[in-house]
């Protein structure tokens, strides 16, 4: 297996032997980034899922481009960002005052 620091980390793919993959990652030392060469076996590695999101997000957008110039009209495809929460009104009940408990010794 390979160091605890490399597990969960995302890397490209440089060498194929039959039994492992040669992985180059990418590796915080100082200030800079250091590329590091790992060998894996092929049972520690799988595919990063971050793609496949870019992937759908592709189709959908085609699928709903081809609607909207059905329909005559203009649709916006680009992500936002989250917006503000809602405003909420916190109960109007009267506040607690709460006292330190004195510490008691048990000898």
């Amino acid at each position: 297996m390979p160091h605890k620091f490399y597990h969960g980390k995302t890397g490209i793919v440089y060498n194929i032997t039959k039994s492992s993959v040669g992985v180059i990652v990418q590796k915080v030392v100082g200030n800079r980034y250091i590329e590091k060469r790992v060998n894996l076996r092929v049972e520690h590695v799988k595919h990063s899922k971050c793609r496949q999101e870019f992937l759908n997000r592709v189709k959908e957008n085609a699928a709903k481009k081809i609607e909207a110039r059905e329909k005559g009209e203009r649709v916006e495809l680009k992500r936002q960002p989250a917006k503000p929460r809602d405003a909420r009104t916190i109960s109007l009940t009267a506040p607690e005052t709460i006292a330190p408990v004195a510490y008691e010794t048990f000898i």
